[in-house]
């Protein structure tokens, strides 16, 4: 069984594409059962990821279903291998709540990452010091030390970006620009760190100006995730107050990748978005030398 007793993204997205080949191969699941030797509710609990599989069982479910590819015997073989581990994070897993756990598996498998933010600095490009404010001025009342390990956890994950595992793009609302919800140091210091990591190839950061309309208001958050070397979504994530749900159902992964599309084409370039960006970090600090001044 998948580490935690419950399945783990990997796990479930294994399942799904063993699912899929066995469906286009147009066997059912007690002919896959044969394959593998096995039980009709063990590929039942396989293909939704309650059970982990192992590797000569990819093997030969997929030579029975007629798939070829190496890179997709790789990418499931890996799959397979890996379903069980929770990365890096399981040091903070007393503190991560498991959906959250969910996300951050995704981030960790992600070749491309895309976050839309109408409100906040999405997590990926978060500060330490802005990280602590707004998981301290959440709706929930949060212990000093899960505070600690949550920031600790969201720093954790931006090694990914940092170090070039995956690209990484990110749209936010003029809003979380303009409008800060956190003291203004804090903010002031949170544009700089924006600025600075826009500098990497893997980065890019526009901004959805108030001009842009509805579309805005009309899209809640969410993060999307590609595992592939093209950018195809396969996975989507939204935060609510219960939690963070996972979307992997094919029309849900298709409204998501069109909402982002549509987006990005309202949303300032690039170097036009820096430049929004710049200009109101120089604007808050000359507010705040006024201020001083009083």
């Amino acid at each position: 069984m998948p580490a935690g007793g419950r399945p783990t993204v990997r796990s479930r997205r294994l399942g799904t594409a063993l699912r899929q080949y066995r469906l286009a191969a147009k066997f059912d699941q007690p002919q896959a059962a044969e394959v593998i030797a096995s039980s009709q509710a063990r590929v039942s609990r396989l293909e939704s990821g309650h059970v982990t599989a192992r590797v000569i069982e990819v093997r030969l479910l997929l030579d029975a279903y007629g798939v070829k590819d190496p890179e997709v015997a790789a990418k499931l073989e890996d799959l397979a291998k890996h379903s069980k581990n929770r990365g890096w994070w399981l040091e903070h897993a007393a503190h991560l709540r498991p959906d959250y756990v969910d996300h951050i598996a995704l981030e960790d498998d992600a070749t491309y990452i895309r976050d839309w933010q109408p409100v906040l600095v999405p997590g990926l490009l978060q500060t330490p010091s802005y990280a602590e404010a707004v998981i301290s001025g959440g709706p929930k009342y949060v212990a000093a030390e899960r505070v600690e390990q949550l920031v600790k956890a969201r720093t954790g994950r931006q090694a990914k970006i940092q170090e070039g595992g995956a690209s990484y793009s990110c749209i936010l609302w003029e809003a979380v620009v303009e409008h800060p919800l956190v003291d203004i140091e804090v903010h002031q210091e949170q544009l700089a760190a924006i600025l600075e990591i826009t500098k990497r190839q893997n980065v890019t950061v526009q901004v959805l100006p108030f001009s842009a309309g509805a579309v805005a208001g009309a899209t809640p958050a969410f993060s999307s995730f590609s595992f592939e070397a093209e950018p195809t979504v396969e996975a989507v994530t939204m935060e609510n107050l219960r939690g963070t749900s996972v979307l992997e159902a094919l029309d849900d992964l298709a409204a998501y990748a069109d909402a982002y599309d549509q987006l990005r084409s309202a949303a300032l370039a690039p170097d036009a978005s820096a430049r929004l960006i710049r200009s109101a970090l120089r604007d808050s600090k000359e507010d705040s030398r006024d201020r001083g001044r009083r």
